[in-house]
């Protein structure tokens, strides 16, 4: 018997364990510690988990079609986007800098948004299917989200310690900052995404019983 099932919760902010009434007529229970309204799932959370999800796509795009960073020199300015900067380490011999900036900036985010995309599409269709796998993989968006990082942080470092009397200078261009944009929305999905829809599912529950 789960805690929903008897009407109990958690508070969002303290975690204190409430009292919720099924009646929705009746007035949204309280926190006696914090405060806080509590609800037996959070309102509108697949809502506004799609609006981040659809908001980094956007972003997504220009993030990469825009350039990530210029080099300014004496003989002119280059621009580089994610890719273009992938294949310039490859062909310069890099391949381990060229790898790792091709999966933090490529497979990271574009796995994240996948993964919170299936989550959505499962939760709002309530499937039985692998639950606990999906449990996993919503785990999975939280350990390798920070990691897309890796490229807002080399260009960061590179603007900073990159000038060379004039010589060479290297400034971010607009595609770091829908990139960071990206970063930082998909990880306010995650973090909005409530795990605890994996297991609404009632009619699963009854089916295992029989």
């Amino acid at each position: 018997m789960r805690g929903i099932d008897l009407g109990w919760s958690a508070c969002p902010v303290c975690h204190q364990t409430v009292k919720v009434d099924a009646d929705k007529r009746k007035q949204i229970p309280i926190c006696p510690r914090c405060g806080t309204e509590v609800h037996l799932r959070s309102p509108d959370v697949i809502q506004q988990t799609w609006a981040l999800v659809i908001a980094s796509i956007i972003f997504y795009i220009p993030a990469n079609l825009l350039p990530m960073m210029h080099v300014e020199t004496f003989a002119g300015t280059e621009s580089d986007t994610i890719m273009s900067g992938v294949i310039y380490f490859v062909e310069s011999g890099s391949y381990l800098i060229a790898f790792v900036i091709f999966v933090a900036s490529i497979i990271v985010p574009t796995l994240k948004l996948l993964i919170l995309i299936y989550l959505l599409i499962s939760a709002q269709r309530r499937s039985c299917l692998f639950r606990s796998q999906r449990r996993r993989l919503y785990q999975l968006t939280e350990i390798i989200g920070r990691w897309s990082m890796v490229d807002v942080y080399v260009v960061g470092v590179m603007v900073a310690l990159v000038h060379f009397g004039g010589l060479t200078e290297i400034k971010a261009g607009m595609g770091a900052n829908f990139f960071l944009l990206v970063v930082i929305v998909t990880m306010f999905a995650a973090m909005r995404f409530d795990p605890k829809l994996i297991w609404d599912t009632k009619e699963c529950d009854a089916r295992q019983k029989q």
